[in-house]
């Protein structure tokens, strides 16, 4: 393998490409200045941050239905741990908001789009196929204990369900092993995404690589990270309350959150390069609809 030296000694730009990037050790005054930080982000565009997780509350509304409506119940609860496994993608645009706040620029609802022009988008797009594909596994392995716990027989409400689970044998086991089972879910997704998302928009590292930097992000920092997790799971599952209208306000504020904690373990790049603004385009009068969805028209008569 060819390496280029200066005086025959590898350059410290070379040396951290080849290790990966630097991982700083934090503690868990760290989250919570992540929190903070998070939260100002939130405060500072909030508008735009509701557009952008707008479709989750509706989204479990529509689940919430869903369930009540077919007599599956038992799948209301991991549902909504789900989100849990999907939230670093759902979060990409608050990544760039938080981004630009961080260079001092405008954020506009707009500027969250901005996202799609990454070099490393396909490598996102991959990375959140993953979790998907994680995130339906989990909910198909919750419906099997169910199963394995109660058979086939649906349940009549929500009285019914909570005398099942609650007070026989049959549901304090479904409890145990559905916890132990979802933990270990969550504990995969934080392991390949706790910091892979704003790595790939930093940098436009491949997946690959964000994902092994954060396994080396939660080895080096086993007790903040699995602090992380919990505050995540915490304030989802307060998210869900009331008719998961607080997803609203949680997942911008974790997404932020996720961005900060990612400059506090991840050293700078101090030749990172930054995808060049797009060209500017003056706006054009509504008058000349539809003339203004033919450019070429225009160019010819000017």
């Amino acid at each position: 393998m060819a390496t280029s030296y200066q005086g025959n000694v590898p350059t410290m730009a070379q040396t951290a490409d080849a290790a990966g990037p630097v991982i700083r050790t934090i503690q868990l005054s760290d989250l919570h200045d992540a929190l903070r930080r998070g939260w100002e982000d939130f405060k500072a565009v909030p508008s735009h941050a509701i557009i952008l997780c707008v479709i989750y509350p509706v989204l479990g509304l529509v689940l919430a239905r869903v369930v009540m409506g077919y007599s599956v119940l038992p799948l209301l609860f991991p549902l909504a741990a789900g989100f849990a496994l999907i939230g670093p993608f759902a979060a990409l645009g608050l990544y760039e908001l938080s981004s630009r706040r961080e260079r001092g620029e405008e954020a506009s609802a707009w500027d969250a789009m901005e996202v799609l022009r990454s070099p490393s988008f396909g490598a996102m797009l991959g990375l959140g196929a993953l979790l998907l594909a994680l995130f339906v596994t989990w909910v198909a392995t919750a419906q099997a204990i169910y199963v394995a716990a109660f058979g086939y027989e649906g349940v009549t409400g929500i009285s019914d369900f909570a005398r099942r689970v609650l007070t026989t044998q049959q549901g304090w086991w479904l409890i145990v092993v559905g916890c132990g089972v979802g933990f270990l879910f969550a504990l995969a997704a934080l392991c390949i995404s706790a910091v892979s998302f704003p790595l790939m928009l930093d940098r436009h590292a491949g997946a690959l690589d964000a994902m092994v930097t954060s396994l080396r992000v939660v080895a080096k920092n086993p007790v903040p990270m699995a602090t992380w997790g919990l505050i995540v799971a915490v304030l989802l599952a307060l998210g869900t309350i009331p008719a998961f209208l607080g997803l609203a306000v949680v997942i911008p504020l974790l997404g932020h959150a996720t961005w900060h904690l990612y400059r506090k373990v991840i050293v700078s790049d101090p030749d990172a390069r930054p995808v060049p603004p797009p060209p500017h385009r003056p706006r054009k009068p509504a008058a000349d609809f539809p003339a203004n969805l033919f450019p070429w028209r225009n160019d010819t008569n000017a």
